[in-house]
């Protein structure tokens, strides 16, 4: 009995353990089927999402594509536009340069039809010249027949007295076709001098301008350059507009150009533009800043150099307005010489002579330092400086006899007193002093006597003195060996000496003087 309990017993715990196991079985596979349908889920949820973000994508991809195919469309037409402007300006300045080129050969055809002209007038005139001589010789040979038989002279005798006669009766006459010459000379000269000088103006304006009108201002590296010109050029162009002058940045190294006319604006551009560097601050409200400290900076610079002025030659009673103009001479150079330093300078001088002469010195010297003062405006107004400053000192009420000499010092119009004849003096001396104008000493010297010496080589030259600062050569001649024609001939001919033998600036003057004194005591 108690083993088929025993065995009863284990049986329900076999059946309990196999049941048991069937349901594990069972709800380990339903287990598995519930994770493998939520992992399907999750998966088509995870591929969903995959295929909205990759239209996105693409959506986004596209929309990039078409904005920079817009991107490289502009571009292309930007670029377009810039080569088609160039094509444009090319052929613009090719026009330019036929014309040019047109109007030369137009030049070139018109003087060589002059010089033909002229050739076949020489050759008429060589002709007629020769034919002269045919006849000179004929009447030669008969005057040397004629006074043979007279005076029973040997023929050479009475060659050389005709001769001697010849001579002397066409000194005469070839001084007369010298001086007929030299106003037909003259004549051309003007207009020749204006071909001249307006094809030296065409070819060689531009290298002047440039060397008066440009200051430059030097950088610490090239890297400045990209910030003075700033974004889509913004820096550049409010320096330009607030200043008044150009800022020229190109490939020269480390180096900027400043270009005006005026050169008080150019002063200030430069001086501001220092600034900037140095403090290193550079965009448009720096810019308006530093330039209006520098133009009070400057315009006080001005003011005062025109105050010392007055102050150092004791002049007073001078508006504020013309002060301030005078001061600006500060700035102002004429061949490599200030013309601040150079009126003070002819403002002395003209006190001196002034004083001499007992006229007042008041006067010369007020006259001496305001005679340049057109040159502080030149840019602005148009006409010679002599005139201009004539103009200003008028409407600031200076004397006429003041802004007359001022006028005149350069004979731009008649002189009305001696005052503007010591002016002209007084502007010469200053002007051709040695180191004046970047002209040394020696090389003055030196020129001076190779003048004297060149006219004293000559036959009948007694004395030969450079005056004018070497701009005129006077010759005394002796007047036993020299009479009125010779003497025009001989200054020619010193003349043409000099150009061939003298190195020299500008012109000299040769002034031949022959003169006969008779002196007698009566004892």
């Amino acid at each position: 009995m108690n083993e088929i309990t025993l065995w009863w017993t284990g049986l329900q715990d076999m059946t309990i353990n196999l049941l048991f196991v069937v349901l594990g079985f069972f709800f380990n596979a339903y287990l598995m089927r519930s994770n493998a349908i939520a992992a399907e889920k999750r998966g088509k949820n995870i591929l969903k999402r995959a295929e909205e973000k990759a239209e996105s994508i693409e959506h986004e991809a596209s929309i990039s594509a078409r904005e920079e195919v817009l991107v490289a469309r502009e571009k292309a037409e930007h670029s377009l536009d810039s080569k088609r402007k160039s094509v444009i300006e090319l052929e613009d300045r090719v026009l330019v340069r036929e014309k040019d080129i047109s109007r030369k050969l137009e030049l070139l055809d018109k003087k060589n039809l002059a010089l033909t002209e002229e050739l076949k007038k020489l050759e008429q005139t060589q002709e007629e010249l020769e034919q002269q001589k045919k006849e000179l010789s004929k009447q030669m040979e008969k005057e040397t027949q004629s006074i043979q038989k007279i005076a029973n002279l040997s023929k050479e005798d009475a060659r050389q007295r005709i001769m001697t006669k010849i001579e002397k009766e066409l000194e005469g006459e070839i001084g007369g076709m010298i001086r007929h010459q030299q106003k037909a000379a003259k004549e051309q000269g003007r207009e020749k001098a204006r071909e001249i000088i307006c094809s030296a103006i065409e070819r060689y304006a531009g290298e002047h301008v440039t060397q008066i009108t440009v200051s430059q201002v030097r950088l610490k590296s090239n890297a400045f350059k990209a910030r003075l010109i700033g974004k889509e050029g913004r820096n550049i162009q409010s320096f330009e507009m607030e200043s008044g002058v150009n800022l020229i940045i190109d490939e020269t190294p480390n180096m900027v150009h400043i270009s005006s006319f005026d050169p008080v604006r150019r002063e200030i551009a430069r001086l501001a533009l220092e600034h900037l560097l140095k403090d290193g601050r550079i965009h448009p409200v720096s810019i308006e800043e530093t330039l209006k400290k520098v133009r009070t900076e400057v315009g006080d610079i001005i003011n005062q150099a025109g105050q010392d002025a007055l102050y150092k030659l004791g002049i007073s009673g001078v508006p504020p307005e013309l002060v301030s103009i005078l001061g600006r001479l500060k700035f102002r150079t004429s061949n490599k010489q200030n013309v601040l330093d150079h009126s003070i300078e002819m403002a002395s001088f003209m006190g001196m002579m002034a004083a001499d002469l007992e006229m007042d010195v008041l006067i010369a010297t007020r006259i001496g330092l305001f005679h340049d003062i057109g040159k502080a405006v030149d840019h602005e107004v148009k006409g010679a400086h002599a005139l201009i400053g004539g103009n200003l000192l008028r409407k600031y009420g200076e004397t006429p006899l003041i802004y007359n000499a001022v006028a005149a010092h350069h004979d731009d119009i008649e002189k009305d007193s001696v005052y503007a004849v010591l002016a002209a003096a007084a502007d010469a001396m200053t002007a051709n002093r040695p180191g004046a104008r970047a002209d040394s000493a020696d090389l003055y010297l030196e020129r001076l006597d190779k003048l004297e010496k060149v006219a004293l080589s000559f036959d009948g030259v007694e004395k030969s003195y450079a005056i004018q600062a070497g701009r005129e050569l006077r010759v005394i001649v002796e007047s036993t060996q020299v009479d009125d024609s010779r003497a025009l001939i001989l200054a020619r001919e010193i003349a043409t000496r000099i150009q061939t033998e003298v190195r020299y600036p500008g012109q000299v003057k040769v002034t031949v003087i022959r003169e006969t004194r008779a002196i007698e005591y009566a004892t």
